[in-house]
C-alpha cells in the first residue's frame, strides 16, 4: 500500500479527474477526504470508496472560501488526527470565446477557484502539514499552462498561475520537507470538454482534439490518478516543483 493511513484531502472529487484520484488514493491505503461543492456527487463517490472497504468521508466546502477552507482541513485533523496530502483539483473551465467577450464575473471566478483556493489550502493546510514534519501538495493544472489554445485566454492564465505558484511553493516549503508538484492533464472526456469545445462536441472538434495528442487519445480519469498517486508517495520523496505533463505527448 503506497499511501497506508496517509490523510489526504482531494477537492473537486465528486467527478472527473478527483473521483479518479480519490478512488485511487483509497485503494492505496489512504483515509480519504472526498471534497466537492456538489454534495450528492461528494457523497456519492466516498459511498462507493466505501464499498470497495476503504476510508473516505465527504467534506462539503466552497475552497474559495477561507473558512470553509479552515474547516475542512480542520475536517480532516478531527477525524483522523492529521493531514499528510493535499490534493487541490477543484477547478472551473472557460468557454471557449473571444477574450474580449468573457464577463468579469466569469474571469474572477476562474481565477478564484483555479488560483486563489490554492492560497487558501496553503494558508490552512501547511500548518499541519508542519506538525506531520512535512507532505505533499500536488496542484491539477493542464497543458493550457504549456501550450494555450485560442479562446481560453484567462482559463490559460489561470492554470499558468498554478504552476508558477507550485514551483514558489516547492522552494519555500522544501525545509518543511513539504513537496509540492503539479499535474499538466491534455484534455480528458469530462464535462469540461464541451467548454473548451465552445459548446457541443461534434464530431469534427473531437477529430480535432484528438489530431492534437499524439497517442491518439483523450486523458482518462485513471491516467491523472495514477500520476498524482505518484507524485504523492514517498517514491517521489525526491521530486518538488514538477509539473509533469499527463498528455500524451501534445506539449512536444
Amino acid at each position: 500500500m503506497r499511501l497506508q493511513d496517509k490523510v489526504a484531502i482531494v477537492t473537486g472529487a465528486g467527478a472527473g479527474f478527483g473521483s479518479g484520484i480519490a478512488r485511487r488514493f483509497a485503494e492505496e491505503g489512504a483515509r480519504v477526504i472526498v471534497n466537492d461543492i456538489h454534495a450528492k456527487n461528494g457523497e456519492s463517490v466516498a459511498a462507493a470508496i466505501r464499498d470497495m472497504g476503504g476510508i473516505a468521508d465527504y467534506v462539503a466546502a466552497d475552497v474559495t472560501s477561507s473558512t470553509d477552507m479552515a474547516a475542512l482541513v480542520g475536517r480532516a485533523v478531527s477525524l483522523h488526527g492529521g493531514l499528510d496530502i493535499m490534493v487541490n483539483n477543484a477547478g472551473v473551465p472557460q468557454r471557449n470565446m473571444p477574450m474580449t467577450e468573457v464577463g468579469e464575473d466569469t474571469f474572477d471566478l476562474i481565477f478564484a477557484v483555479n488560483v486563489k483556493s490554492i492560497y487558501w489550502s496553503a494558508l490552512h493546510a501547511i500548518p499541519e502539514m508542519r506538525r506531520r514534519g512535512g507532505g505533499s501538495f500536488v496542484n491539477t493544472s493542464s497543458t493550457a499552462a504549456l501550450s494555450p489554445r485560442p479562446g481560453l485566454v484567462w482559463y490559460n492564465g489561470s492554470k499558468g498561475a498554478v504552476n508558477t505558484i507550485t514551483k514558489g511553493m516547492a522552494i519555500e516549503l522544501a525545509p518543511d520537507r513539504i513537496r509540492v508538484n503539479a499535474i499538466c492533464p491534455v484534455a480528458g472526456e469530462t464535462q469540461m470538454l464541451a467548454e473548451f469545445a465552445g459548446g457541443e462536441v461534434t464530431p469534427e472538434k473531437r477529430e480535432m482534439f484528438l489530431k492534437s495528442i499524439p497517442l491518439g487519445r483523450f486523458s482518462q480519469p485513471l491516467d491523472i490518478a495514477n500520476a498524482a498517486l505518484f507524485l504523492a508517495s514517498d517514491e517521489a520523496s525526491m521530486i518538488t516543483g514538477v509539473c509533469l505533463e499527463v498528455d500524451g505527448g501534445r506539449c512536444i
